[in-house]
């Protein structure tokens, strides 16, 4: 079988680039290991940005985003028991971001897929990238038994950092940034009202906590943990009191509580891999860099991604220009790495530290302080939040 492009990995950027690809009249196959299932119910971000969703528009994939998400010209920030907004909308001159769950976004992706014959292989099983530093790259896999052979012009690897596609990189090849943090985030999700109409963010001396939903009956909240927690050490009602302490009076008289039906605890790390191409393969998403979901960026750099590499792809393929291909690395991680600041830089603004004295806590609340009252310091927040501008 021949492909000119092989896409490695079904979740936001090998959707978003498959799509862009059948849309440019680029063929492209896309190879998961996982179920449609598996890839769909994964719960991950719930903000997208304003190139996010245009590009969901532009791929004519937005009917129901439109329908059933909700639109925030603004966020909430918290502390010491008090909560002040930021209007976004205001002071990015119209920008908003849709807060609508990557959960619906896959949902939408692969159902289009199915609609326009978009191809799709779930349960790629030994997947394998051959001659990838020729002009005559080749995948192999197993499906339904039988062994494969996908040969193709270039190979795209969107199958997050453990995947196969950055492990077939020579060593020596890329280099690899990153920063462990010493805490996680507990979440969960209820079938209650949001507390807020927009997301609020709360700085607390017991740590972090994160007030957002999926829609005006499902809440999705966050607590600051160690890693050393266990679930089961978080029943709800303990939960919720944590809550209410850390988002403050103000925000917590309007919580309202219920039963969790999701709870989990997820590791932060910030990690980038240098260059995203080894000459047929390029890296998208997960695969080249993670970011604490502290400044909702992770599926959104994913998008970013692909928004640059699939002009560069399509000139490639259908008028022989290499000039986006090659240049494709150093663009995306021009924006990557801003949005790695931005995400660590929110970060350490928000947590607790373990090893956090009391002038540290006294520097966050002084920023705080600032950027409550400074129409500059909310400006660059808003900025990065609704998402800087993607270079194509």
């Amino acid at each position: 079988m021949r492909t000119q492009v092989a896409i490695i990995g079904a979740g936001p950027a090998g959707m978003f680039l498959a799509h862009m690809l059948h849309q440019a009249g680029v063929e492209a196959i896309v190879l998961e290991r996982r179920t449609r299932a598996y890839v769909e119910g994964r719960v991950r971000a719930g903000v997208l940005e304003r190139g996010t969703a245009a590009l969901l528009a532009r791929l004519g994939i937005d009917a129901r985003m439109n329908a059933e998400g909700i639109v925030h010209g603004g966020v909430n920030l918290g502390y010491d028991g008090a909560v002040f907004r930021i209007d976004m909308q205001t002071l990015t001159g119209g920008d908003t971001v849709m807060v609508y769950g990557q959960q619906e976004v896959m949902r939408d992706l692969f159902d289009a897929a199915e609609a326009r014959g978009v191809p799709v292989t779930f349960e790629a099983e030994d997947v394998a990238l051959h001659g990838i530093d020729s002009d005559r790259p080749h995948v192999t896999y197993r499906h339904g038994g039988e062994a494969r052979r996908l040969d193709c012009d270039l190979v795209v690897g969107c199958d997050g950092q453990h995947g196969v596609c950055r492990a077939a990189i020579p060593a020596g090849a890329q280099e690899m940034f990153e920063r462990v943090y010493p805490f996680g985030w507990l979440g969960i999700l209820a079938d209650v009202p949001p507390v807020a109409e927009e997301l609020i963010y709360a700085n607390h001396a017991h740590g972090f906590a994160l007030a957002s939903m999926r829609s005006h009956t499902r809440s999705r909240y966050y607590l600051q943990c160690s890693l050393d927690e266990r679930i089961e050490d978080w029943p709800d009602e303990r939960f919720w009191d944590e809550l209410a302490v850390r988002l403050g009076p103000e925000a917590a008289a309007s919580l309202t509580r219920g039963p969790s039906f999701e709870k989990s605890i997820a590791p932060l790390r910030s990690s980038v891999v240098e260059p995203m191409r080894h000459h047929r393969l390029f890296l998208a998403g997960d695969a080249a860099h993670i970011v604490p979901p502290t400044g909702a960026k992770g599926m959104n750099l994913a998008v970013s991604d692909v928004a640059i590499l699939g002009p560069a792809i399509e000139a490639f393929c259908r008028h022989g220009r290499s000039e986006g291909i090659d240049t494709y690395s150093a663009r995306a991680l021009a924006r990557v790495w801003k949005a790695e600041r931005f995400s660590w830089w929110f970060t350490s603004l928000m947590h607790r530290f373990p090893d956090m004295r009391p002038f540290d806590r006294r520097m966050q609340v002084a920023e705080l302080a600032y950027i409550r009252h400074s129409v500059a310091a909310q400006t660059a927040l808003a900025e990065n939040y609704v998402g800087l501008p993607i270079e194509a």
